[in-house]
């Protein structure tokens, strides 16, 4: 399986989530070799974005940032300039992994771009995305089994899921603590016909304030952060570059 990727530079969310869309529509009319996965890395100006599990009360103050409802998992984000998006189009049956393992396997790539500008980047069970502790976002230790985290065992260039079931289950949203932790990357998808569509976004050098008017995910009070606050200074087509390196890695079986 092949993966093309398209830089798209800036550009607005509306006409690219409708070209997203269109993508998927065709190559569900066509024979499953005959378009080519591909994958978007772009830019967005301001907006909110509504998954379908999108609340009006977690949009707290959208100001002049238009709200785009949209048919991704999840609830609302903020995409906006020095954010790197990507948006793998993928045929999963061409694949040959399922939805969890795809999810998994776009976190994974997240990580790995994260660990190449020396940032230790963590998930957190029933809470998709990428996290970092805003103590000491470059330790290694890994989060406790309180909140619930999923990690990995690294073997040179291999790695296995290895589940880390915390002893209270916290899988209710308002039993998730994300004190000391801040939010780098957001992760929604769609998947039709077998065939992906929306993607993650990494915060790279942002204004962080937008997320500020919302319950960013649905999760009340939960911090945003980008590579720039925590002290790593790189441009957002470098950090771009790189996610769309690791997701090419990742994504291919």
């Amino acid at each position: 399986m092949s993966i093309e990727v398209h830089q798209l530079g800036r550009v607005d969310y509306a006409p690219t989530y409708a070209a997203m869309q269109e993508f998927t529509h065709q190559r569900g009319l066509q024979p499953s070799s005959y378009m080519h996965n591909q994958l978007w890395i772009c830019e967005h100006f301001p907006v909110y974005t509504q998954g379908l599990a999108g609340r009006a009360d977690h949009v707290l103050d959208a100001g002049n940032i238009p709200v785009i409802a949209t048919d991704r998992g999840g609830q609302v984000t903020y995409h906006g300039p020095g954010q790197a998006v990507a948006y793998p189009l993928v045929d999963l049956k061409q694949a040959g992994y399922f939805v969890k393992e795809y999810v998994y396997r776009i976190e994974e790539a997240v990580i790995r771009t994260l660990a190449h500008f020396g940032v230790t980047g963590h998930r957190v069970t029933g809470a998709p995305g990428i996290y970092v502790r805003l103590d000491d976002p470059f330790s290694n230790t890994r989060l406790p089994e309180t909140i619930g985290v999923r990690t990995q065992l690294s073997h040179g260039d291999n790695w296995v899921l290895t589940p880390i079931k915390p002893a209270n289950p916290v899988s209710p949203k308002a039993q998730l603590d994300f004190s000391g932790l801040g939010k780098i990357a957001a992760l929604g998808i769609k998947v039709s016909r077998h065939c992906t569509y929306h993607g993650v976004a990494l915060n790279v050098a942002m204004d962080l304030e937008p997320f500020t008017r919302i319950n960013p995910c649905g999760y009340a009070g939960l911090k945003a952060v980008d590579l720039s606050t925590i002290g790593v200074s790189v441009t957002r087509q470098d950090a771009a570059d790189v996610l769309g390196q690791k997701l090419v890695t990742y994504l291919t079986p």
